[in-house]
């Protein structure tokens, strides 16, 4: 039977209960409690696990409303440099896969998968190995809608919560969409739902065999429109990479990239050999962007899913493989580590800023053509030959 999947392009993936999965994953003692992540008695809801939910517990509900409806649940304050350090590391994980990422939030992403399939199947396919990898790099789950337009994708990663995988052809797309209310659809809020049903407009299928104009003269040209496509999934079905804001932070101060190992390892020579692997990978990333960092950060898992994080800030920002790989070593062996078994590890470049800006200071006797231009003649080469027509010695097979 032939995979429906192969006619949808677009991934959209969706973190399970992201901020209350975070906090209790190294927690056994919560994992069958109601948790419900926030701050205070007058705080609100930021997350709330399943089990809580299921007592109609919702994110931005006041607390003493969310205490009155789940009275045994767990409170648990956020820890927002976690969820920033965990959502980079899934992002990561997307880019691995594409490189046509666009972030909506800290917890969900749209994927372009299209220019995938030769590597690593249909997008069903492509979703399930997603999955995957965030489970056992994350210990968390996220669920994937996919589909050939941005609002069904989007619909679909909700149907498939928690934890699963729905794939919605064109072809079907109708017989999906059409019975849902309205306020289902991507951006409708309350005031539009309920100006929808006071027209008598109460499922999609009522909003998509309603005349555009006439729809228009109701709501307003824009909205309009807007509603007649997202109510036959003609809405947009491109993508553009993008990182977003997170907690009012600028988008794209730090770049980074990690990788879990097949089998556990306590071998400094494949740690550090990954590790040059990852910071190839970073130092690309941030010369296509035109950035340079002075800070650089390394990951280390151990078998046991203990992580430890080492950071060292350069005297000049760089964007250079060797000087960020040369510092990423120096923290691991900083660590002292008396043959841990490692299972991830990751590097990070942090403080970006645009690499024009950076003045390097020039040393005497230093050789005209250095790493740095090695660097850009390999990301010249990759660019005509392919990503792996140049690499360290140390990385070949």
């Amino acid at each position: 039977m032939r995979d429906p999947s192969w006619s949808c392009h677009l991934l959209h993936v969706d973190m399970d209960a992201f901020y209350a999965s975070v906090m209790v994953r190294d927690r056994p003692d919560l994992d069958d409690v109601p948790v419900i992540v926030g701050g205070g008695y007058r705080g609100v809801v930021l997350s709330a696990n399943y089990l809580a939910r299921g007592s109609g517990v919702r994110s931005g509900m006041p607390m003493t409303r969310a205490r009155r409806a789940c009275p045994a649940a767990v409170v648990v304050p956020p820890d927002y440099d976690t969820f920033s350090t965990v959502s980079s590391s899934v992002i990561e994980t997307f880019r691995r896969i594409t490189p046509t990422v666009e972030v909506v939030s800290l917890d969900e992403a749209f994927l372009d998968v299209s220019g995938t399939a030769r590597r690593l199947g249909s997008p069903l396919q492509i979703a399930e190995y997603l999955r995957a990898r965030v489970h056992d790099e994350q210990r968390i789950t996220c669920s994937v809608g996919v589909a050939a337009s941005v609002s069904i994708a989007k619909l679909a990663s909700r149907r498939a919560k928690p934890d699963g995988v729905l794939v919605v052809p064109p072809g079907e797309v109708t017989t999906f969409v059409h019975p849902l209310d309205v306020g289902e659809l991507w951006g409708v809020g309350e005031k539009t739902a309920g100006q929808l049903h006071r027209l008598g407009l109460h499922t999609v299928g009522d909003v998509a065999h309603t005349p555009l104009r006439t729809l228009q003269r109701a709501v307003g040209q824009a909205l309009g429109r807007q509603l007649h496509d997202l109510a036959w999934g003609t809405d947009r079905s491109t993508i553009a990479a993008r990182d977003a804001s997170v907690f009012g932070g600028d988008p794209d101060k730090s770049m980074g990239a990690q990788e879990t190992f097949g089998r556990d390892t306590d071998d400094r020579e494949v740690v550090l050999r990954e590790m040059l692997r990852l910071a190839a990978r970073v130092s690309n990333r941030m010369r296509v962007a035109g950035v340079a960092g002075r800070t650089v950060t390394i990951t280390v898992r151990f078998a046991d899913f203990t992580t430890v994080t080492r950071s060292r800030t350069l005297p000049e920002a760089t964007d250079v493989t060797r000087e960020i790989h040369q510092t990423a070593t120096r923290l691991y062996d900083a660590l002292g580590l008396q043959r841990a078994r490692v299972r991830l590890v990751g590097v990070r470049v942090e403080g970006l800023v645009p690499r024009a800006s950076v003045q390097r200071q020039l040393v005497l006797g230093e050789r005209e053509h250095g790493w740095a231009d090695a660097d850009r003649a390999v990301d010249r080469a990759a660019l005509r030959f392919g990503s792996s027509a140049v690499r360290p010695a140390s990385l070949l097979p």
